[in-house]
């Protein structure tokens, strides 16, 4: 009875979590208990509701003080020669503090699930893309392509919130828009209209995508393909789509890149980047890569800043250098290049890998890691135990975050700041 009285009901809390910076969750408070009682789905819930069970640091799996456990990460580093840090499921100034004990120790930063980034990094720095926003989805979009992805697996609320909505700021019907699936299907009826219209799904196996999507941009440049179908999809088919995105009035690509877990998918990503250029020769069109769920959009956004390039940047010469393939975790560490990793997640709970070199974890409370590290220090989360700021998919949003309980644990970012000061006073 106690528990009920003492709850508390915060509304319209954002979320770090899903990516697409959902704002209008109900969470009820009680203690360090944290629930989701209105508009939460399969991502936020269970994020939000990891229970804090760690409330002390370790060191060796003993528990300790803050200032001891701070001491101990920094003598480890102090003695690295290659120290990388990764995970990066973290906010705004978590991330700038890494960032600043990564240069002072430098050492390299990389995110665990760069792969998918990166996927869409390498077409941008290659041949640029004609990105669309959230927003412009939401008020402007009359066809969504939706492309070998399941947009409800990684993003429940993308269609509610962004699809259906039920007023656009220039008159819109959201609700006669089009929605059309390439490659996989989707994994529910969230894509289906309000008034219980299916979306036009084009399935095929994975492996025809790359030709799929060069097909539909050499269609829609006025090519002659001399085949009946690929990938098992009738060429007229491919026809039809690309004739209804060149009478849209606005159109728009989506994809995870996440989903896209194939040899050269950049090359696939590029194909679509290249067919809404041609579309935008007589109407507009816009892509829409999707993903950042955790934080991760949001330390790339910030690492860009500071360094020039969102991830994968080692300071080992003293500045900033860039390279996808030599400043991987994955490979620093079997190469035996790393002799120390740092693992840095104060809204993800993906555990670091499993490695004989000594590591330490500065991670939100309920983390599970399959080796005990050397030091483990339990944070809180951005937008449950401090306020913070977190970028959504499209990059163009910051979205405040707000404190909703009292744990006593401390934020990253001072966590960071307090290695970096025992480091100078080594």
């Amino acid at each position: 009875m106690s528990d009920q009285v003492s709850a508390e009901i915060r509304s319209n809390v954002p979320s770090p979590f899903c990516g697409i910076a959902s704002d209008d969750l109900q969470i009820q408070v009680s203690g360090l208990s944290v629930r989701v009682v209105a508009n939460g789905d399969a991502v936020t819930t269970p994020a939000f509701e990891l229970p804090a069970d760690a409330l002390k640091p370790r060191v060796a799996g003993v528990e300790c003080s803050l200032d001891e456990a701070c001491a101990r990460a920094a003598e480890l580093i102090s003695r690295s020669h290659g120290p990388v840090f990764s995970g990066f499921g973290t906010d705004v100034n978590d991330t700038r503090a890494a960032l600043s004990l990564i240069d002072r120790c430098r050492g390299v930063f990389d995110q665990k699930r760069a792969e998918p980034s990166l996927r869409n990094l390498l077409v941008v720095a290659d041949s640029g893309w004609m990105a669309t926003t959230l927003g412009e989805v939401k008020n402007r979009a009359d066809v969504l392509v939706v492309f070998g992805t399941d947009i409800e697996d990684g993003f429940p609320r993308f269609f509610e919130r962004f699809v259906w909505n039920r007023e656009t700021l220039f008159g819109q019907d959201p609700a006669a828009r089009e929605v059309i699936y390439i490659g996989r299907e989707p994994g529910g009826r969230a894509a289906y209209a309000p008034d219980g219209r299916a979306p036009w799904v084009l399935p095929c196996p994975p492996e025809s995508w790359p030709d799929v999507a060069a097909a539909l941009t050499a269609l829609a440049r006025g090519a002659r393909l001399q085949a009946n179908e690929i990938g098992g999809l009738a060429i007229g088919d491919l026809q039809k789509v690309v004739d209804r995105l060149k009478h849209a009035s606005y159109s728009v690509v989506a994809w995870a890149a996440g989903q896209l877990d194939f040899p050269n998918a950049d090359l696939t990503v590029q194909q679509l980047c290249q067919l809404v250029v041609v579309l935008n020769e007589t109407t507009r069109s816009g892509v829409l890569p999707l993903g950042g769920q955790n934080g991760d959009k949001t330390a790339a956004q910030v690492c860009a800043w500071q360094t020039g390039y969102p991830t994968r940047v080692s300071f080992a010469r003293g500045y900033p250098e860039f390279d996808p393939f030599l400043f991987g975790t994955d490979r620093l560490l079997a190469s035996g290049e790393a002799d120390l990793l740092v693992w840095v997640a104060s809204l993800s709970t993906l555990p670091p890998p499993v490695t004989d070199v000594p590591t330490i974890v500065i991670a939100r409370s309920g983390m599970r890691c399959e080796r005990e590290p050397e030091v483990f220090i339990p944070v809180g989360t951005p937008g449950i135990d401090h306020a913070g700021h977190a970028y959504r998919c499209d990059s163009v949003v910051a979205l405040p975050l707000y404190k909703l309980r009292e744990s006593g644990l401390p934020s990253a970012q001072a966590v960071l700041q307090g290695i970096e000061n025992a480091l100078d006073a080594l």
